[in-house]
Parts: structure tokens; sequence; C-alpha cells
């Protein structure tokens, strides 16, 4: 059992409600100076998605958070938006779930103020399937499920593009939707909440998975996946996010430091065997 607390989407679900109310803004609002005030005497409470996320604040927290000086408390998100906008009230210090293009839309569209003190590490994302054993058994007429939020569905699709499984209008990039594909080769997809694509594949033909929950639902990336992308020149590293005006809580600087240790490094390469990657290379902040 997990020594975190544990937040379901159900469960936060009057939480969201309220939290929506003071989420949104306006362009000409100005930014608001932080979160919760910042007091290095109290924990630092990081909202994270359960795995790799909380196992590496765990192993942090059980393994040199002490010796550094930091008291952490990790609560556990099953979602893409409540960690966010739980930062963004100050119910949480920071959070641990999401890359950089997922943090701007999201910005973008809800009106939030948060951003990214430090990267950690890259999940690449995978082409699943327990019907077919390689992407040659990919035809015309299956269906492969995708994530439906904007960063990760453009992502799916460009790694099916990549590997031309489909093939997309010039110059979509990562904000790709299934109105970009120009040539479905056949093939019919199916939009799912990210969360919900693992529990698909016994009913589609493949499915485009995040890492982490790749890991949850027991796959193994690095031997799995049909096809996983590419960690070379990635965008898609997940980070450290705080609210604007948090960035040098020295509680926070502390825990980028410990997540950018050499410690941290060797557990993420021991413990994942190459379905979670280090990216922070040899940097220390």
């Amino acid at each position: 059992m997990r020594n975190h607390i544990k937040y379901t989407a159900a469960a936060a679900a009057t939480a969201a409600l309220a939290l929506g109310l003071t989420a949104c803004g306006t362009d000409s609002d100005p930014a608001p100076k932080g979160g919760a005030a910042a007091d290095s005497s109290k924990a630092l409470v990081v909202a994270a998605s359960p795995t790799p996320h909380a196992d590496i604040l765990g192993f942090v927290k059980k393994n040199l958070a002490d010796k550094a000086g930091l008291e952490l408390e990790v609560k556990e998100f099953t979602d893409y938006v409540l960690p966010n906008t739980a930062t963004e009230s100050g119910q949480v210090d920071a959070n641990f779930f999401q890359h950089q293009p997922y943090l701007d839309d999201f910005n973008d569209k809800k009106g939030t103020h948060l951003v990214s003190v430090g990267t950690v590490h890259l999940e690449p994302l995978g082409l699943y399937s327990k019907k077919v054993k390689g992407l040659d058994g990919i035809k015309p007429g299956q269906t492969i499920a995708v994530p439906n939020d904007t960063t990760n569905e453009g992502r799916a699709l460009q790694l099916l593009a990549e590997n031309d499984l489909i093939t997309l209008k010039d110059g979509v990039g990562t904000s790709a939707k299934l109105s970009d594909i120009t040539d479905k080769k056949g093939l019919e997809f199916k939009e799912l909440e990210a969360a919900t694509v693992p529990r698909a594949l016994n009913d589609v033909d493949a499915a485009v998975i995040n890492g982490n929950y790749a890991i949850e639902a027991d796959l193994k990336p690095a031997k799995d996946a049909l096809v996983l992308e590419k960690a070379d020149g990635n965008p898609y590293a997940n980070i450290i996010a705080v609210k604007k005006g948090d960035e040098n809580d020295p509680r926070v600087r502390k825990l980028v430091k410990l997540l950018h240790s050499d410690e941290v490094k060797k557990f993420i390469e021991d413990t994942y065997q190459g379905s979670v990657i280090p990216a922070f290379g040899d940097a220390k902040s």
C-alpha cells in the first residue's frame, strides 16, 4: 500500500467545481503572486500521478529528503486536470505529472498561471496491441484508440504518421487533430480520455498509450510497444510545475535539486528499464 494520499476524479469532483470558479481569468488579469504562501518550515505538498511520478517522489522522500532538510508530502491524483487546479488554488505547492506542451495548453485554456521549474523524465508514448504482433499487422478497417486531450492526441497522431500508418496535413505538428488526417489508410479512430485508453485495448485493434498509464496497466513500454517515441529531441519531458511566483520557494528548489541527483537518475534507470528515461542528463539544479 502506498504511503501517499490518493485523489480520484470522482472523489474530488466537488473540489473541482469550486476550483473551477477560481482557476479562470482574463488576459487583463494580473497573474497572482503564487499559491499558498511559501513557508520553508512546512511540508512541501506535491500533487502527482501514481506511476511513475509518485513513485519517484516516494524514492526521494524515503532516501534523500530528510538528509536535505526537506519535508515532502505527496498527494496522488488520477486525472490530468485537478493537479493543476489544485496548484493554482494553493491547495498544493507543486505538481509532477505533465509535460510543457500540456501545461502551455492548460494555461491558455483555463487561465491558470503555472510554470515549470525543471524537467525530470520522459515517458515515451507508444502504440500497443493485444491483437497484432507488429506494425505490419495494422490493416485497413481496424480501429486505433488515441488520447483525446489536445497535446497528447497530436502527439499520438504524429507517432502514427512517423510510422506511415496515416498521413497528416503539412505543418500541423503536435497540435494535429483527427480532422488533420489527409489519409487514414482505411483506419478508424476512437478518442478516449488518456487514463482510460489502456482499458480499451481489448476492444480495439491497437491503442496509443501514455507511458505512465501503460506502466500502471502492467505494460512494459520498452518491451510491449509496437513502436515508441524517440527520446532524442523530444519536447515531452515531464516537469515539476508551480504557480508563477513560487519558482524560488527554497523547498521547491531543494526538491528539483534532489530530483536531478545521480541517485534519482539511477533509480529511474534501474526501476523502469527504458520505459521511463531521465531527462536531466548530468544536470544539477
